[in-house]
């Protein structure tokens, strides 16, 4: 090697020692602290502290899957324990035994909420603070989010790396195959940049500068610095915007385990008689056990929990999903009265500012999700007359339902805290409408009987259940009680005991009929939230005394065995058939039970 040349490679040597140090303590200032369900404001958790191991495993699939997240993770918590392979975050690129070469490209799909931004803070912050993965020079994290921003601008990638991470360009590096270097991409399902794998012009040169679509498309194809590593998180519905052959490992992360969801109310209330109480609660609750799979469900749990157990009111802790989010809708009032407005505790919380906030986002949350939108934009809430120079308000008031994420250049994107959230404020923007205005904003129908039968009708109707969760709470909304909880917000309440009954009726004339599993189970939630349990006591009952045979049961009574076993706490570890004296018909409605047991008898 010549002498000149030498000398640059000590010299480069030496100034990336600096820029990674550098890189490394700003690293850990951005990400010691998670925001739980917050975005700016409110107490800022130390990672470190707060981090529960989230449960991973390896060799998910890429392939697309677009049913309701909801029912994906209610299949998750039925999964039995099978020799699935674990993988811990650190260890994300470590090639499996038996595999020569190196793993470049990692996909780690799973639903909303479930923990995939943490992970990627976690594996940068632990790089940071040198606990792992110290093989690698420079770790550089980005969000699509971020990215989307620059859509209309021209860099090159060394040019890109320069724009988010100063270090980078103040150290002047720009041979980035010279060192080891990881790129994290998280959220490609917020992805608004063209990715264009077919028609993408090659590119090989890290200072020539294109689209950043096109700059990606490259770096995943490994046109672009094939030496660098790339993880790219996604939610399962986009996951096949990425061809199978660009992708070394996909992952998949599953949210917590049982054990897991005790550890994060343990480590979230240090009073060990609250944490048992709030976990024994929630264990008595199938729906909400099954939820807290997901983290942020486990946050909102934990915020309404605990407030209630403070307050001097104290009363019944919710049991379903309507009533946790009814009084997680109550808790983020109160804050705003006390802390922005100089109330009191005892003040009502639906001052009229408050009710024409909720009812804005309530608005955008069912228009957005008809349209299948999570994230949205100015001009979106333009469209539900939310003022722009008070978007700010709403998302420092409400900010653990509202986030607003800066992007770059201050444009601004906006987004409910989690899916269930905005299903819960469509719900109640549709509740409202119907109730203070007599419109049905489903169907043409205007009888309150009319009303939530067009709602069972097109949730039936989605593909993908896409409307599961947002039917549960719309039911739920039709109950007396939990329209006594948001007195003051709905001007009319009341929704007849009569109306009740018909709708549970229809509801179990429809699990009669020719539904999947899926479908039924979904129903048989939408009859827990109207505190109909009949049929399944019904079942329960026959299966304690063993008197039961699937042969002479209704269709219905044989969709409220499936939905007993599939809910069950205990794992299905062996499902006797035997057991069931079953006709051709109903061995086979019972597949999806043998399908979620490690073995059939």
């Amino acid at each position: 090697m010549k002498q000149d040349e030498l000398a640059d490679r000590l010299q480069s040597r030496s100034r990336s020692g600096v820029c990674k140090r550098k890189l490394k303590s700003n690293q850990q200032k951005k990400f010691q602290c998670v925001f739980e369900g917050i975005a700016k404001a409110g107490n800022p958790t130390l990672l470190n502290q707060m981090f529960t191991e989230i449960y991973i495993i390896k060799g998910g699939t890429a392939e697309v899957n677009d049913e309701h997240e909801v029912r994906q993770i209610e299949r998750a918590s039925r999964q039995p324990d099978r020799p699935e392979t674990t993988i811990r975050q650190e260890d994300i690129f470590r090639a499996p035994p038996g595999r020569d070469e190196p793993i470049r490209t990692v996909m780690t799909t799973g639903v909303a909420g479930i923990g995939k931004t943490v992970l990627t803070q976690k594996f940068t912050l632990d790089w940071a603070e040198d606990k792992a993965n110290q093989d690698i020079q420079f770790t550089f994290p980005f969000t699509f989010r971020e990215l989307n921003v620059l859509k209309e601008r021209k860099y090159s990638l060394v040019e890109l790396v320069d724009y988010f991470f100063s270090e980078t360009k103040e150290a002047g590096i720009c041979r980035f195959e010279e060192f080891p270097v990881v790129f994290i991409f998280d959220g490609l399902d917020e992805c608004r940049l063209p990715l264009d794998f077919l028609n993408t012009k090659i590119l090989t040169d890290v200072t020539e500068s294109t689209s950043v679509g096109v700059l990606l498309t490259n770096l995943i194809r490994g046109n672009l610095l094939p030496s660098a590593r790339l993880w790219i998180t996604t939610r399962p519905a986009a996951a096949n915007q990425i061809p199978p052959e660009c992708v070394d490992m996909v992952t998949e992360v599953r949210g917590f385990t049982d054990p897991q969801k005790e550890e994060y109310f343990r480590k979230r209330f240090r009073d060990e008689e609250q944490a048992s109480r709030i976990i024994s609660h929630i264990k008595t609750s199938r729906s909400l056990h099954i939820m807290c799979h997901i983290p942020v469900f486990c946050w909102i749990t934990a915020t309404v929990l605990e407030d209630m157990l403070k307050s001097s009111e104290g009363g019944e802790l919710p049991k379903t999903l309507t009533e946790m989010y009814i009084h997680f809708l109550v808790v983020q009032s109160k804050v705003k009265n006390i802390k922005y407005d100089g109330g009191a505790e005892t003040d009502p919380h639906w001052s009229p500012e408050t009710r024409k906030m909720i009812e804005s986002l309530g608005k955008l949350a069912f228009e957005q999700l008809q349209k299948g939108n999570l994230i949205f934009y100015e001009s979106d809430l333009r469209k539900c007359n939310i003022d722009i120079t008070a978007a700010s308000v709403y998302s420092g008031v409400f900010t653990q339902i509202f986030k607003e994420e800066r992007g770059l250049y201050q444009d601004k994107v906006f987004c409910f805290v989690h899916l269930s959230v905005q299903e819960f404020l469509a719900a109640l923007h549709v509740h409202l409408t119907f109730s203070n205005y007599g419109v049905n904003l489903l169907s043409g129908k205007q009888t309150s009987t009319q009303f939530y039968r067009s709602a069972v009708d097109k949730a039936l109707q989605s593909p993908n259940g896409h409307l599961d969760l947002f039917l549960r709470f719309l039911l739920g909304l039709s109950l007396q009680t939990n329209q006594n909880l948001l007195r003051g917000l709905l001007t009319q309440t009341g929704s007849s005991s009569e109306t009740n009954r018909e709708t549970v009726e229809y509801i179990k004339k429809k699990i009669s009929g020719n539904l999947s599993a899926e479908r039924s189970v979904n129903l048989f939630h939408c009859l827990n939230e109207l505190n109909d349990r009949s049929l399944v006591e019904q079942i329960q009952q026959a299966l304690r005394s063993g008197s039961l045979s699937t042969d002479k049961l209704s269709p219905a009574q044989l969709s409220a065995l499936i939905f007993i076993l599939l809910s069950s706490e205990e794992d299905l570890d062996v499902f006797d058939l035997k057991k069931y004296d079953a006709s051709e018909e109903a061995l086979l409605r019972l597949l999806p039970v043998v399908k979620a047991s490690n073995k059939a008898l």
